[in-house]
């Protein structure tokens, strides 16, 4: 156990630190702006860039680990969005947002610094591929839902070219393609280069959470939706689980690839799913509490997943 604390300590005390300072120094949400454009237009893509670059190209090619992936955390999307809107009777676009409320993780900021902290360098690469693939995933799904409830005023072309100018330009996409081709063709990449990308990497995942922190901070909970009582559970133990039995179910994967999926599985709904329900005017309030709520609770079932892995009870 003691094990497990100080693995999280770091993780989860650069959050409460964020959220301390947030609340004391009590700055506007505007004055993070420069700080997520580093976080999101440097930190992170060297973090992606430098894990995949040095990996061999054909442990980048493993189609069976993330099609199986997005599988698993697709079907918590879909069971949530028949709960919302068929058995609650929520509106499509509702129903849309709290489905990614249950199976969009917040990846991106929390898992590369967790899953190198708690499993090593072999979890890179699964990280990477997940990270960008689902990503993806979610910025194509995310309109085209949207559009589909009538919440998108935009015409079929232009949401088509809106979708793939978003993915293809993302930076955490754009530095993974770079890295698939420095791997692919063993381009050489110079030390001062390296170490430049390194420093980099390093800030990632200390400054991403630190503005998590504050993000949550700046988004006190207003009104606890309903919905919590099964979004909640969905999120932080259901998708982990799903992930879990699926990996293993299909079989022929490393175990630091099977528990690198299960953990980002674990982490908290993503603060982009308010972003998207800001966007669109929807589910606004209650995505933020969920956020606030799935990431306070984090706290034990993160610990008790890793704990399970540690101890052995999620075999490979």
């Amino acid at each position: 156990m003691a094990d497990i604390v100080s693995l999280l300590l770091p993780f989860f005390g650069l959050i409460l630190i964020g959220y301390i300072a947030a609340r004391i120094t009590k700055q506007p949400a505007e004055a993070m702006g420069w700080l997520n454009t580093f976080i999101i237009y440097a930190a992170l893509p060297a973090l992606f860039f430098k894990l995949v670059s040095r990996t061999p190209f054909e442990d980048l090619t493993r189609i069976d680990f993330i099609a199986t992936d997005l599988a698993a955390t697709y079907s918590i999307f879909i069971a949530l969005f028949v709960i919302g809107r068929w058995i609650r009777g929520n509106s499509f676009a509702d129903s849309t947002i709290q489905s990614f409320a249950g199976a969009y993780g917040n990846i991106g900021y929390m898992g590369p610094g967790l899953a190198l902290i708690a499993l090593g360098e072999g979890a890179a690469v699964p990280v990477a591929l997940i990270v960008c693939i689902e990503n993806a995933f979610h910025f194509i799904v995310a309109p085209a839902m949207m559009a589909a409830a009538g919440d998108d005023t935009r015409s079929r072309r232009q949401l088509t070219l809106d979708i793939a100018r978003k993915v293809a330009l993302h930076p955490f996409i754009l530095s993974t393609v770079l890295g698939f081709i420095a791997a692919g063709f063993h381009v050489p990449q110079p030390e001062a280069f390296q170490r430049f990308v390194d420093y980099l990497a390093q800030a990632a995942a200390p400054c991403a959470l630190f503005a998590m922190g504050v993000t949550l901070a700046l988004r006190p909970i207003k009104r606890i939706p309903v919905e919590i009582s099964y979004i909640v559970p969905a999120k932080l133990i259901i998708h982990p689980l799903v992930v879990y039995l699926a990996l293993t179910a299909v079989g022929g994967f490393e175990p630091v690839w099977i528990y690198a999926a299960v953990l980002l599985a674990t982490l908290p709904t993503a603060t982009n799913v308010f972003v998207i329900g800001h966007q669109y005017g929807v589910w606004q309030e209650r995505a933020s509490a969920t956020i606030l709520i799935t990431t306070a609770l984090s706290v034990v079932t993160v610990s008790a997943f890793l704990l399970a892995i540690k101890s052995g009870l999620l075999p490979t």
